[in-house]
């Protein structure tokens, strides 16, 4: 092949993503292609995606498309386009389809062992707004407290691995300090709804650094505060030994056991997580949880089913405040961050459409998603559980949930007097 393909395949930043084998056989099939540098492009995404999703390699699809009759007629470049057509028609099949779990073995992750207590902590900001807030979707405008940066597990949908580095995890040498220089900046005549769940887990580092002491003080000499502490841990432990105040809420995002296993990668299993918010509110503890990300996968229905009965089971409604919904979402750094890593998993293989600037599902299929998990609930737990859909279009909630507000203050609003009510009880 010529230097000038050689070149830039091996300069594309997903090329080392990729096998040896996917690797070869993209030199020898590229100078009979002679694709354009978009079109190389693809294909190498194309490979990437193949080898993160398990499936069978970039060959097993293009080549019979090189053989069709109606290609084997075409010269140039109109050969050239209509076989990405062709190939382009089958990736949309893979994505289109449910996932199928049942054959795939997800990549080893080992476990981060690089925790650092930040002695020069000047310069790092303490709170601020969600991330991924933006008016395009309905936002509940949470204020995110980030006590911790950097997670310790390695779900592979997440996020945070976009923001920081991998393997570098972040303790605060002094958080009580740090918050208590956040009293002038409160108004004691307002509610604040504040996450310390967003740059990491909330439970999994337990009270190292005295952090949730800090936390648990802070919460208690700003009664107007609505601290939520959410979590893939089971790490409830070091909060049954204190004395939490009402107006602290602990928050579990669940999943069934299957998507655990294949993509919330080192993080407690369902039955754990169930059982330590199953002790939370044996503490008094107001609770909450995340189905969040739904994923359509194959069997979707009976497992988000079996869950939502689970829940429903083991808790009252009057236990918990608050039931969230939402699904894959990704910008488009977190996809080139996920193609690049290498890793195994099926979070991108979903029909990706654009959803307010975002990459997502469908609408329809959304739709499908939430309308199937709010109506397992029975209806008393709809009528006295805070149920909402995390950042995601305004036009899904009123089919879905049968209410819908005007805008994001409005909704911000609901959220904060619902949950004040039920802490005042």
């Amino acid at each position: 092949m010529s230097i000038q393909y050689k070149y830039r395949l091996e300069q594309d930043p997903l090329w080392a993503a990729l096998p040896g084998d996917q690797q070869q056989y993209l030199l020898r099939v590229i100078p009979g292609l002679r694709p354009s540098v978009q079109y190389q492009r693809q294909l190498i995404i194309y490979a990437a995606d193949l080898h993160m999703w398990g499936e069978p390699g970039l060959q097993a699809l293009l080549e019979p498309v090189m053989a069709d009759e109606q290609v084997l007629r075409m010269k140039g470049s109109q050969r050239t386009g209509r076989i990405m057509t062709l190939l382009g028609q089958q990736m949309e099949a893979l994505r289109t389809r449910e996932i199928d779990y049942s054959n795939f073995t997800p990549h080893r992750v080992m476990p981060k062992k690089h925790i650092f207590v930040d002695r020069d902590d000047s310069a790092a900001t303490l709170m601020g707004r969600c991330p991924v807030a933006g008016e395009k979707t309905r936002c509940c405008n949470l204020l995110t407290l980030d006590a911790v940066r950097q997670c310790g597990y390695a779900c592979s949908y997440c996020s945070i691995q976009s923001f920081y580095d991998e393997q570098q995890i972040f303790l605060y040498p002094d958080l009580g300090r740090r918050l208590r220089e956040l009293d002038a900046t409160l108004k004691s005549d307002r509610i604040y709804h504040i996450g310390t769940g967003q740059s990491s887990d909330s439970l999994m580092f337990g009270n190292q650094q005295g952090m949730l002491d800090d936390l648990l003080d802070f919460a208690r000499d700003h009664p107007q505060v609505i601290l939520e502490l959410k979590s893939k841990s089971d790490r409830i432990e070091p909060l049954l030994d204190r004395k939490v105040p009402r107006n602290v809420l602990c928050t579990w995002s669940l999943n069934p056991q299957t998507v655990i296993t294949k993509e919330e990668h080192l993080t407690a299993s369902l039955d754990r997580r169930l059982s330590a918010a199953r002790s939370a509110a044996d503490h008094g503890i107001l609770v909450g949880f995340h189905l969040h990300p739904i994923v359509r996968f194959l069997g979707w229905q009976e497992a988000y089913g079996t869950l939502i009965d689970r829940i429903q089971e083991l808790f009252t409604p009057r236990e918990i405040v608050m039931v969230s919904m939402g699904t894959l979402t990704y910008i488009k750094p977190v996809i080139r961050r996920l193609r690049q890593m290498g890793i195994k998993s099926k979070v991108l293989q979903i029909p990706l459409a654009d959803a307010s600037g975002k990459l997502s599902y469908p609408p329809e299929v959304k739709q499908e998603l939430f309308s199937f998990a709010y109506r397992r609930f029975s209806e008393s737990w709809r009528d006295q559980v805070f149920f909402y859909l995390c950042m995601e279009p305004p036009e899904l909630w009123m089919p879905v949930l049968g209410r819908s507000y005007p805008d994001n203050d409005a909704f911000e609003a609901d959220m904060k007097q619902t949950y004040m009510e039920r802490i005042r009880e």
